[in-house]
């Protein structure tokens, strides 16, 4: 069994990944508030958390691991969304307004993160599902001395916990000195937060000891990995922008509630996303979603590879040079491996990706197995990274159906059983044995250079000779050769 090591957030070094039951590998990732499409940098934690799900199933086994990733689905930001359209005139009931765009949104995200090579987690709770639970948890929170209510809202003693900032290496103190937070006059200290919140008619709510209201945000992700994998689990994780205060807040609540459990015992989170060097913002205009990147025909294929290119605790930068590159080592690579079945993934790939996913040696080794023909063991470590599966090679296929379509147009139909590309692999591999016999190789090297500037990638081999047709691949300038 392959020896696992991650950085854990929680105690700032590398550490061997012992599970508490290894078979039942418990891992819990903090998922979308569904209110609008998934821009790029939300689908970064998808991808690098994929990655991991993966290595674990093929280190302890398929059955032996369960993945909870959450959506939010009550939260202000959907309700305006629900009361805009309530607004425009829309006659339904604000709830089924809210649970319309829901839906309407997660139908979105997993259609999207499926174009990445995302496998669906083991659980996708809502955190609507969860409400009795939430109200459970807090009243055991004011029960052991670590909530209050106060003018229908329930808060967090934030000071009832001695361990609050050990995540995010924050002393209360300093919080204190230099937070921006809400002083609100219900609450015991400033840093101090809300576990549930009043709703008035205007708004999503439910019965509760405190009144008619809503959960905090926090409160959910804890009560939903308790509910789904129980006190303890093995590994938490989300982007590096929730360790403060969402992580923080989940681990103090949680292990009050159970004050004999670990909660989460190995903490991950991935850096943030730039494009072209620059923070994503709508203000520079470098905003964009993941389905805008699909829609202008970048294959998920090539985003999920841009993105492994970068280790996740490294801040990765989206460029369009990045895209393009991806997009022919990917060409190359499924010409190289189409029509073969994978062997296992190569011990090399595996130990990158067990060395706290080195998803950037991973990929070298990809390159040095296509570098010495190992097509089968290249497809076997890319499946094991979600690239090069059948479910994403809809787009290699398109384009070569299109090329073909194109030369063949631009041609002539003939009644020969090769294609135009064949046939001129063929001619190449009569120049190229004459050449053997004469030792005259200019009549290669020749032809060699009239197909790479018609965008053919030339590939030869002991086996033989093997075409591709580039991004660049001009049809026409086949006709004469």
């Amino acid at each position: 069994m392959a020896a696992i090591r991650l950085h854990n957030s929680a105690t700032r070094t590398k550490e061997d990944f012992v599970p508490l039951n290894p078979a039942r590998v418990r891992m819990y990732v903090c998922g979308p508030t569904v209110y609008d499409r998934a821009h790029l940098g939300n689908a970064r934690p998808v991808v690098v958390f994929d990655v991991l799900y993966r290595l674990l199933r093929h280190v302890y086994g398929v059955d032996a691991v369960t993945y909870v990733r959450n959506f939010t689905d009550v939260d202000d930001k959907i309700n305006a969304a629900a009361q805009a359209r309530k607004a425009a005139g829309d006659p339904r009931s604000l709830e089924a307004l809210i649970r319309e765009r829901t839906d309407e949104t997660i139908g979105w995200y997993h259609a999207d993160m499926d174009a990445l090579g995302a496998l669906r987690p083991t659980f996708e709770p809502r955190a609507t599902e969860f409400i009795g639970q939430m109200i459970g948890m807090i009243e055991a929170l004011i029960g052991g001395g670590h909530a209050y209510a106060r003018d229908g809202h329930v808060l967090f003693r934030v000071r009832s916990y001695a361990d609050y900032g050990k995540l995010s290496g924050r002393s209360v103190d300093d919080m204190i000195a230099g937070a921006r937070v809400d002083v609100a006059p219900f609450k015991e200290d400033p840093l101090d937060f809300v576990l549930w919140k009043p709703s008035d008619a205007d708004l999503p709510g439910w019965d509760s000891p405190w009144g008619r209201g809503r959960p905090g945000w926090h409160i959910e992700c804890s009560v939903m990995s308790h509910e789904l994998l129980g006190e303890s689990f093995d590994i938490h994780g989300g982007g590096l922008d929730l360790q403060f205060p969402h992580h923080e807040n989940e681990i103090a609540q949680s292990r009050c509630a159970h004050p004999k459990a670990d909660f989460a015992r190995y903490w991950l989170h991935n850096e943030m996303l730039q494009v072209e060097g620059r923070k994503m913002s709508k203000s520079l205009g470098n905003f964009f979603t993941v389905r805008d990147l699909l829609d202008r025909g970048v294959p998920g294929e090539v985003i999920r590879l841009v993105f492994l290119g970068t280790h996740y605790g490294k801040p990765m930068d989206w460029t369009a040079e990045k895209a393009q590159q991806a997009e022919a080592t990917l060409r190359k690579w499924r010409g190289l491996t189409e029509g073969l079945a994978p062997a296992a993934p190569l011990p090399a790939v595996v130990e990158a990706l067990s060395d706290d996913l080195n998803t950037a040696g991973a990929l070298a080794e990809l390159h040095a197995a296509a570098g010495r023909g190992d097509a089968a063991g290249l497809l076997g470590s890319a499946q094991l990274m979600g690239l090069l599966t059948a479910d994403l090679g809809g787009w290699y296929r398109r384009t070569v159906s299109a090329v073909a379509s194109e030369v063949s147009g631009a041609m002539g139909s003939t009644a020969a059983a090769r294609s135009p590309l064949g046939r001129a692999a063929d001619q190449l591999q009569a120049l190229r044995e004459e050449a053997m016999k004469t030792r005259n190789f200019a009549p290669v090297d020749a032809r060699k250079s009239q197909l790479i500037a018609a965008g053919v990638e030339v590939r030869m081999s002991k086996a033989g000779v093997e075409l591709v047709p580039g991004p660049d691949f001009d049809p026409a300038k086949l006709e004469g050769l």
